[in-house]
């Protein structure tokens, strides 16, 4: 294989429904951004407009050399109302799958990403038991439906995250959701007014963010493993796996046990149920070291990006290692990114990652493609639009599109199927 990637090697980039498409009014997350009180820097609103400029988009993504595009389906666009399933909807969504095979792009499907329809958090959220079927019953309209133009799916994006916000926030007995800051979680008045806003009560709201108690992880590993189930009961060939966000768990000299502790809660949470995929969605971004006092920080003279992580590309190659001593299904790297400014450092994060990526394909781990988080700047939950991950930028008052250095370093990169005498 020398420097070359795999034939048919899937070099794509990622985004999620809620923080692109706009005006998602039926979801949960946009309760959130409306609640009294809410932590939310932005409003989301129009976002990027891409429910809209999505032919416009996958054509841009198409010119610049890349060839798959992993993305959401809005489960609260389709299915507004419990048992109620948007025809509209699906025909937008028919079309984005059906753009994307006009212009070269594999489709990766993520059907949920985090956001979810408000009427969920009538009957109980993510602690329901009712939840699987629910679930179950999304998938098989979506598959029915749309199944024969989707061959990658992920049912859900970073199942692992909620345990991570429970390790982070345990100490001061909070579960704040992604981007949250703990001070904002645990003011009543904004989680009452999010309920209220969603048609319920605090004690009916548990969000997706919430499920690191035993039995809500339960719930999700049943939806899961049940939604599986109807998705290859209608398209037995659809490929099926997850996603989890995972660090570079590392250490120092006393911190071996932690750092294996934290591997293990993450990761080993969920590996028996991955096992029985068809793929397994990696997701990294940097690394965390631990010392015989818990986590130590990042050095002064650290690079730290936009969210305050450690610039350290190399742990995406840490990480595969890992993953591939304890499951034996493919790999594939479903979001890699930094939110910066500089995209220079971009260019530099995504040829390092991408070094150790070869590095593991000489070693004979089987991956099977390189998704960059993310396409755009976009809607970065609490931290709205003031994080820039994207590999294309937008100007929200025009919403026109800008392809950065680094779209076109990646671009040029999938083009030539290697990281040879690539110019960005």
């Amino acid at each position: 294989m020398g420097n070359h990637f795999p034939v048919n090697f899937l070099w794509g980039s990622s985004t999620a429904a809620y923080q692109v498409e706009g005006n998602n009014m039926n979801s949960d997350f946009w309760a959130e951004e409306h609640a009294e009180g809410s932590p939310y820097l932005d409003k989301s609103g129009d976002t990027i407009d891409h429910y809209r400029l999505y032919r416009k988009d996958i054509a841009l993504m198409a010119s610049m050399g890349l060839k798959a595009y992993r993305f959401s389906l809005e489960w609260a666009r389709i299915e507004p109302e419990a048992g109620h399933f948007s025809q509209s909807a699906i025909e937008h969504y028919r079309d984005v799958l059906e753009a994307c095979h006009e212009y070269g792009l594999t489709p990766i499907v993520a059907l949920h990403h985090f956001s979810s329809p408000k009427w969920l958090m009538r009957l109980g959220g993510w602690a329901s038991p009712m939840i699987p079927e629910l679930y179950s019953a999304y998938c098989e309209v979506v598959i029915r439906e749309l199944g024969h133009l989707i061959p990658y799916v992920l049912t859900f994006n970073e199942v692992n995250l909620p345990i991570m916000l429970r390790q982070a926030f345990s100490s001061i007995g909070v579960i704040p959701p992604v981007g949250i800051d703990a001070a904002a979680w645990a003011a009543p008045k904004w989680r009452e007014s999010a309920a209220q806003l969603c048609g319920t009560t605090v004690d009916q709201y548990f969000t997706f963010h919430m499920i690191s108690d035993e039995a809500s992880i339960a719930i999700l590993k049943a939806a899961h493993r049940k939604g599986r189930e109807t998705i290859k009961r209608i398209r037995p060939e659809i490929q099926v796996g997850l996603s989890m966000a995972l660090s570079d768990f590392q250490s120092i000299s006393g911190g071996e046990a932690i750092a294996e502790r934290k591997w293990k809660d993450n990761f080993g949470e969920y590996a028996e149920l991955v096992q029985e995929d068809d793929f397994f969605g990696l997701q990294n971004y940097t690394r965390e070291v631990y010392g015989p006092n818990g986590l130590v920080k990042p050095s002064q003279d650290a690079e730290l990006t936009q969210m305050k992580y450690e610039f350290y590309p190399e742990a995406l190659e840490n990480v595969i290692q890992k993953v591939a001593k304890e499951i034996h299904i493919p790999i594939i790297i479903t979001e890699h990114g930094i939110a910066t400014d500089n995209d220079s450092r971009r260019v530099e994060f995504i040829r390092r990652g991408l070094e150790g990526v070869q590095d593991c394909l000489t070693k004979g781990i089987d991956i099977r493609g390189y998704m960059h988080w993310s396409t755009f700047d976009n809607f970065e939950w609490n931290s709205g639009y003031s994080m820039s991950f994207g590999i294309i930028g937008v100007d929200r008052t025009t919403q026109e599109r800008n392809v950065k250095d680094s779209g076109y370093y990646l671009g040029n990169i999938a083009k030539a199927n290697t990281l040879v005498n690539v110019d960005n």
